[in-house]
C-alpha cells in the first residue's frame, strides 16, 4: 500500500513572517508537481483541527516558524519525536499546538511520521502580508530540505514553468 504524505503550511499570513507557512504552500502548488500526488495543504491557524491529518497520513511535514534563541533566517528539520522530547521548541502557539497533537495521538495505534521544517522569524510582530528580507533570502534553502525529503520517500519533484517568491506574495495582496 502505498503511503500517504502531506505538506501543511502553518501560520498566520497577516503577522509578515509568521505566513511562512502559507506562503511555501502556495510556491510549492505553483512551481512543482508530484508524483504520486503529494497534497499541499494551506493549515493556517487551523490548530487542534490539524489532528485528523496526524491519524489519515503516514507522512506529514509541517512549514512554520520557529521560536529560539537564534539568527533569524536559521532553518530546523524536527522530526516529531524530538520534538515531544524537548520542552525547548514549546515556545510559540503554533508549536504548543502541534505538540498537543501529537501527544493526542500518541493514544492511537496510526499516527503519521511528523517533521516540521522550521525558520527562526525576524518578524511576527507587524501587519503585513510579506516576509522580512532575512526570510527571503532564506526561502529557497527551506524549500530545498524539504524536496530533499519528499523526494526520500519516493516522490518525484518536477519543476513547472518558475513563479517568483514575489509573485506568489503579490497574488496574497
Amino acid at each position: 500500500m502505498q503511503n500517504k504524505s502531506i505538506v501543511i503550511g502553518i501560520g498566520n499570513l497577516l503577522f509578515c513572517d509568521d505566513g511562512i507557512g502559507i506562503i511555501a504552500i502556495k510556491y510549492l502548488k505553483e512551481n512543482f508537481e508530484f508524483t504520486p500526488e503529494l497534497e499541499l495543504l494551506d493549515g493556517g491557524t487551523l490548530g487542534f483541527n490539524l489532528a485528523e491529518y496526524f491519524l489519515e497520513y503516514d507522512n506529514v511535514f509541517i512549514i512554520d516558524t520557529i521560536s529560539t534563541n537564534d539568527k533569524a533566517g536559521e532553518i530546523y528539520k524536527i522530526p516529531s519525536d524530538e520534538l515531544l522530547g524537548s520542552g525547548a521548541y514549546k515556545k510559540t502557539a503554533h508549536e504548543v499546538e502541534v505538540v498537543q497533537i501529537l501527544e493526542a495521538c500518541e493514544l492511537y495505534d496510526k499516527k503519521a511520521e511528523v517533521t516540521i521544517f522550521a525558520i527562526v522569524p525576524e518578524d511576527i510582530q507587524s501587519v503585513k502580508i510579506g516576509l522580512s528580507e532575512i526570510l527571503k533570502n532564506k526561502f529557497d534553502i527551506l524549500v530545498q530540505t524539504l524536496i530533499k525529503e519528499i523526494e526520500f520517500l519516493g516522490i518525484k519533484v518536477t519543476e513547472k514553468d518558475y513563479v517568483s517568491l514575489q509573485k506568489v506574495i503579490k497574488e496574497f495582496l
